[in-house]
């Protein structure tokens, strides 16, 4: 299914270097220019940030006929644009970095623009979409009426995530969540109720549950909290998710009273600038993975501080190539082999249903996977030949408990699950609590369902199950001499 991207775009340009000294001229810092980088900003960033991670995305935009206009076409190479005139200057921002820290930035026809047209092809490419994220920069496209009403439509529906700008009109009844900062959150309840409060970076209690977010729960009383109920109710969405930086966010659902406290990991950063962008592209691929608002919401702030963390917009790499558009998309659309370089997605449903539309092979095994050995890696090469991805249902701790014993397991879930994606063969894991991996397998629909060779002759377990959609059932060679429990007691005798 389709992620189609609907917003205004920019050319960022980004100037780094060092700063030693000061300029004779005045007090400010002399950058000494050593690298220039250009790329797609706006809602061309968060096309780019899909299409980089293997989502089939369709950007739906307006563009300017000028140089910078030409190098935003360049820039997106391996987006599907679906672009009309915007009949102005296309806006460049260009921003000057000493080492890691932003030190000035320039705008370039970033004045106010007139809403701009909305062509046929541009209103069919949003009517196929699977999930829609509207990444409003100000520019004029949400405000376009033809445009608005589609999305009205199709709001219930299609998950429509809508990210907002202060200059932008508000986002359209019924879309499934608006994502606000606190800042523009604040300033929007503002305008609609007289909220005097400024929304601040106060912290949420992280103990906070639904059951806790009483009258007197600190919760209660953070000003984005507050701020996230009027807009709720004014914005007529089903959810508006208040970010709030390194204090992560609030969740507030229509017909829910308790706001969700949502906690960021803790991240070293100079400039937050993209991790908007980052959040709304990964509240768009959750949603479409068959995760609720809530576990969306809780993974696509994890995925938010992993890119500041990892170096942010500055660490983003130059797109513009001598490729065509249409050999990337092509790229793009090719599935992965075994030792092929082209990323792909290891959220497992997401991928079972890429590969599955592509007309691939979804493999699934399942197991414990306590102490991994050569018996493992054995089993899991020859699961992945059977198809074209391999995905591994994984026990977790507390279903590991369950069946070994208390002294079980000896790696934790996540170490287990690191240690399996580090496996070539294995393409994405998915955790489960249940003592059988039956509901696990129910979501993920495989092809193929792989066991061990020790089942030889007997009927899986889960054969009734998998045969309901089409599946089968297979073994894998087994071998005895090598067992965890085996290797578990080796490591005991020699302490």
């Amino acid at each position: 299914m389709r992620i189609v991207v609907v917003g205004d775009v920019m050319l960022d340009v980004d100037l780094s270097g060092e700063a030693t000294r000061l300029s004779p001229d005045a007090p400010v810092p002399v950058v000494d220019v050593s690298g220039v980088k250009r790329r797609a900003g706006g809602a061309g960033l968060v096309a780019r940030m899909l299409a980089e991670d293997g989502w089939p995305v369709t950007l739906v935009t307006v563009m300017g006929d000028d140089d910078a206009g030409r190098q935003l076409e360049a820039h997106l190479a391996g987006v599907r644009l679906v672009s009309g005139p915007s009949g102005h200057a296309s806006p460049v921002k260009t921003r000057v970095r000493a080492g890691s820290h932003p030190v000035v930035r320039f705008d370039e026809g970033c004045g106010k623009a007139p809403v701009p047209d909305a062509s046929p092809a541009m209103l069919r490419a949003v009517e196929q979409a699977g999930v829609i994220i509207v990444a409003d920069y100000g520019r004029g496209l949400a405000a376009n009426p033809q445009l608005r009403d589609l999305l009205a439509g199709l709001a219930g529906r299609v998950p429509i995530i809508w990210d907002p700008h202060p200059s932008g009109p508000d986002p359209v009844p019924g879309v499934a969540v608006v994502t606000p900062n606190a800042a523009e959150a604040g300033k929007a309840a503002q305008a609609y109720a007289g909220f005097q409060d400024a929304v601040t970076q106060e912290p949420v209690s992280q103990d906070a549950g639904p059951q806790d977010a009483g009258p007197q729960h600190p919760a209660v009383q953070d000003p984005a909290v507050q701020a996230g109920r009027i807009l709720l109710e004014q914005w007529q969405s089903r959810a508006v998710l208040v970010t709030k930086g390194e204090q992560g966010a609030v969740l507030l659902r229509k017909g829910s009273g308790s706001p969700q406290t949502v906690p960021a990991p803790r991240v070293e950063t100079g400039d937050p600038c993209g991790a908007g962008d980052r959040l709304a592209a990964s509240l768009a691929v959750h949603l479409l993975a068959g995760h609720d608002l809530g576990e969306a919401a809780g993974l696509a702030v994890r995925d938010a501080a992993a890119f500041l963390a990892s170096g942010g917009v500055s660490a983003l790499p130059d797109h513009a190539s001598s490729t065509t558009a249409a050999q990337d998309a092509r790229n793009q659309a090719a599935p992965r082999t075994q030792g092929g370089s082209r990323r792909r997605t290891r959220e497992p449903l997401l991928l079972a249903r890429t590969v599955r539309e592509a007309g691939g092979t979804v493999v699934a095994t399942g197991g414990c996977f306590d102490l991994l050995h050569a018996g493992h890696v054995r089993s899991l090469a020859a699961a992945r030949e059977l198809g074209d991805c391999l995905i591994v249902c994984l026990n977790s701790d507390e279903s590991v408990r369950r069946l070994k014993g208390p002294d079980r397991p000896i790696i934790g879930q996540q170490d287990r699950a690191e240690l399996l994606l580090a496996m070539e063969c294995v393409d994405a894991v998915m955790i489960f609590d249940d003592d059988t991996p039956v509901a696990a397998l129910d979501r993920l629909r495989p092809d193929i369902w792989v066991k061990g060779g020790d089942y030889k002759g007997a009927r899986l377990p889960e054969a009734d199950l998998v045969e309901q959609w089409g599946g089968r059932c297979l073994t894998v060679p087994y071998h005895p001499a090598r067992s965890t429990t085996g290797l578990a007691d080796a490591l005991a005798k020699v302490g």
